[in-house]
């Protein structure tokens, strides 16, 4: 803590005052304040502390509404405009669409094998193989009917899996166990939606739709990964999802692709062209929006979010019927959690960015990196911290700094399988937190308990 004084003086000068104690940051100016779940060891980043309290003071243009709470996870860093990790709360009355921005439903999905590493590790190298083709180059199958993304938006992803048919993926894909599997899918019901809000392109005259973004990754932090269930802390609760020391498990990390873009995108400008004229535009470039157009922002960020949970569905059975054909093994879904969305809790809107919803009893899940652990944990319903954990480690390494690297070498604790060479470079192990300050703080602080600890084995990305 003896750059502390340091930190109290450079945010002085900034006319934010910064007060630390118990692990919590607390941060105020005289239009906000908010608190950060943050380790010492952990550095607290200015412009992360700023677009927080930017974040926290947005109102209407009338006073009426606005944020009434806000906070921060260990892994917070800076965002584009709203920090990553944070967590926002409004009346109910009232959304920010830009603090959610464009990757809606940017979430995490976990699906087990019923297959030891022992039994995988030979025929890793031609999962590798499969893998590669069907996640990274284009060797995927998903054609999907206008009718049945019709389905998913206006009626909800039961009525999408009901309207789906024998070709492609889908003639070997389980559809009851898909049906079965929705009642592990965090806050998937809470998601309105309506085809009006998407693209034409899929919603439209065309009978038959090969979406080239259903089924991928997407860029950045996202990826497929192969990893070992490595510790227990919970035998009951990992009982209960299917874990054991030794299993092989996949964890996928991707969001709603391009529907994202195009929903979020459309409401951050339909935010600001509402912002009324004459009266001055706030610096944060966060406006709200009010009334029934926050419920239609809800509805249209839905749309969005529906499509994330189908894109993260394909993922896992690229996956899973690779995996059945060439080693068998009997798979099931332990959980798939949101990120980057509004939710109607508790009478509020809480936004969460970067963070995930971890209500009492609701697992989670935390991703380290491609070189770190990566856990499964139980929320523990704090509200204090607005029911929410963090979404991952955070990262600490700017991906411009890494790009000036002419490589990164692996010590072969890690492998990242990828058809980009920036790729490997910009989301090296050195680039985040190390994972377990920042699940130990959360711990502490009564957000979470660790159920197991999945260690990493391939990793990839697109």
């Amino acid at each position: 803590m003896s750059i502390f004084p340091r930190l109290v003086k450079a945010f002085r000068r900034e006319g934010i005052a910064v007060d630390y104690s118990d692990g919590i940051y607390r941060i105020s100016n005289e239009h906000a304040s908010a608190q950060i779940l943050l380790p010492a060891t952990l550095p607290l980043e200015q412009k992360a502390v700023r677009q927080l309290l930017d974040f926290a003071a947005v109102r209407s243009p009338d006073s009426h509404h606005g944020v009434c709470r806000a906070c921060a996870t260990p892994d917070f860093h800076p965002g584009s405009i709203a920090p990553v990790g944070s967590v926002v709360a409004t009346d109910a009355d009232f959304v920010i669409p830009a603090a959610i921005g464009t990757d809606i439903n940017c979430g995490m999905r976990l699906v087990t094998t019923g297959l030891k590493k022992a039994a995988v590790e030979p025929l890793k190298d031609a999962l590798v193989r499969r893998l590669t083709r069907v996640l990274l180059d284009n060797g995927r199958n998903i054609p999907v009917r206008s009718a049945a993304f019709r389905a998913l938006f206006d009626d909800g992803p039961a009525e999408f899996i009901d309207s789906l048919h024998d070709e492609g993926l889908w003639a070997a894909v389980d559809r009851q166990r898909l049906a079965d599997e929705l009642a592990s899918c965090v806050s998937l019901a809470d998601f309105g939606g309506h085809s009006a809000y998407a693209p034409d392109a899929l919603v439209g005259s065309r009978d038959t739709i090969r979406d080239p973004n259903l089924g991928t990754p997407g860029a950045g932090n996202h990826f497929v990964e192969l990893q070992v269930v490595d510790e227990v802390f919970d035998r009951h609760a990992a009982f209960a999802a299917g874990l054991a020391v030794g299993d092989v498990v996949v964890m996928i990390h991707s969001g709603s692709r391009d529907v994202g873009f195009f929903v979020g995108q459309r409401w951050m400008d339909r935010a600001r062209a509402e912002w009324p004229a004459g009266l001055k535009h706030p610096h944060s470039g966060l406006y709200g929006l009010s009334g029934p157009l926050a419920h239609e922002y809800l509805r249209a960020m839905g749309t969005a979010a529906r499509y994330a949970w189908a894109n993260r569905v394909v993922l896992a059975e690229l996956v899973r019927k690779e995996v059945a054909e060439l080693a068998g093994g009997t798979s099931r879904l332990v959980v798939d959690v949101p990120h980057n969305v509004v939710l109607p809790e508790q009478g509020m809107n809480i936004h969460r960015k970067g963070a995930t919803p971890a209500r009492n009893g609701e697992l989670v899940l935390i991703p380290g990196s491609m070189g770190d652990a990566s856990y499964v944990a139980r929320g523990l319903g704090n509200p204090e911290w607005l029911w929410s954990c963090s979404h991952g480690a955070g990262r600490s390494v700017r991906r411009q700094e890494l790009r000036r690297m002419s490589g990164v070498p692996s010590d072969g604790s890690w492998q990242c399988v990828t058809l980009r060479e920036e790729r490997r470079i910009e989301e090296a192990p050195a680039a985040y937190k190390p994972i377990g300050p920042v699940l130990a703080a959360q711990e502490q602080a009564g957000l979470i308990d660790a159920v197991v600890r999945l260690k990493p084995w391939v990793t990839f990305k697109a």
